[in-house]
């Protein structure tokens, strides 16, 4: 059995539009932020976009979009899509090898429990993200699951750095503009609570 998961044809003649590289953490969530709300626009998946850089330099690694719907993958988030591409680019399942630059993973909110694990394995030593609190759930009722109340910290802990807080005013713009356009919420059926 194989497993083939594709960005939309749109984000590479998106990207073709962007310089190499993106020298600010402004920047490079601006331009993430922008890639979350051509993704529901477009119809290709929910509104978020994450990608990968060079920490130091701003080069574009990855764009990734998520795909959860239309590939039938509930793992085909954002931040899963961008880390796999980078990864497959860098031909390394760990962005942050011995002699290697240190890699950096932009998305426009934090990420959810699942996305949270694959930032630990990735390699990378910085997330940056648009936002952190409750706010994205409250504004579209995506469930993101729960997540360690120290998640900074143990984030620390195996040396990634955390920006948060960045155009976050922006980022929940687009959040209300998917749910004002009544934007598809693919949580999971869970059938009955436990109890």
């Amino acid at each position: 059995m194989n497993i083939t998961l594709s960005i939309p044809d749109w984000v590479a003649r998106e990207l073709s539009s962007y310089p190499e590289h993106l020298p600010t953490h402004e920047d490079r969530m601006r331009m993430i932020i922008h890639f979350s709300k051509l993704n529901f626009e477009y119809g290709t998946g929910g509104p978020f976009a994450a990608g990968v850089f060079e920490q130091n330099t701003g080069k574009i690694i990855s764009i990734g979009v998520n795909i959860v719907v239309p590939s039938n993958c509930s793992s085909a988030h954002a931040e899963i899509m961008a880390l796999s591409i980078a990864q497959k680019k860098r031909k390394t399942f760990d962005l942050g090898s011995p002699g290697m630059v240190s890699h950096e993973l932009v998305v426009n909110w934090r990420p959810c429990a699942m996305c949270y694990g694959a930032v630990l394995w990735s390699g990378i030593r910085l997330l940056v993200i648009a936002g952190s609190g409750k706010v994205l759930e409250k504004i579209t009722g995506f469930d993101e699951g729960p997540i360690h109340p120290d998640w900074k910290e143990e984030l620390k802990k195996r040396n990634i750095d955390v920006i948060d807080n960045v155009l976050s005013e922006e980022a929940c713009k687009v959040f209300h503009a998917f749910t004002e356009g009544n934007g598809f919420v693919y949580n999971p059926s869970r059938g009955d609570p436990l109890k």
